[in-house]
């Protein structure tokens, strides 16, 4: 019953397929806001868990526009290239970020994250 607005970024959990489309199954997370997160309000839905996102070191690129899909895997495409095979990072997942409100036409921030093993 408790209304918290809108947190940034909205992070998409992406698992990549072999041939690097994504998969079928994503997860939505989104940031408590700081004054919720020593004791955050309970979910109605079981289908919501609050989870504890541990501090993590990440390879991240950075783009703009409005994001689909597509954008989202030729970027994580473009990082891996840059980081070569020197780097140590998860394979099985990676987050796609999003900061702006769908409203927002111009100068729109997206990341991907490849996190660091």
């Amino acid at each position: 019953g408790v209304g918290m607005g809108m947190t940034a970024p909205v992070s998409i959990t992406a698992f990549p397929a072999e041939d690097g489309s994504l998969q079928q199954k994503v997860k939505v997370s989104l940031r408590i806001p700081s004054q919720f997160q020593a004791n955050p309000p309970c979910p109605s839905d079981e289908s919501i868990k609050i989870e504890e996102r541990q501090g993590m070191t990440i390879y991240s690129t950075q783009f703009g526009g409005y994001a689909k899909e597509v954008d989202y895997v030729n970027y994580a495409a473009k990082l891996k290239s840059a980081l070569g095979s020197g780097a140590a990072y998860r394979k099985d997942f990676y987050f796609c970020n999003g900061y702006d409100p769908p409203m927002k036409p111009y100068a729109r921030r997206n990341e991907v994250w490849f996190v660091k093993e």
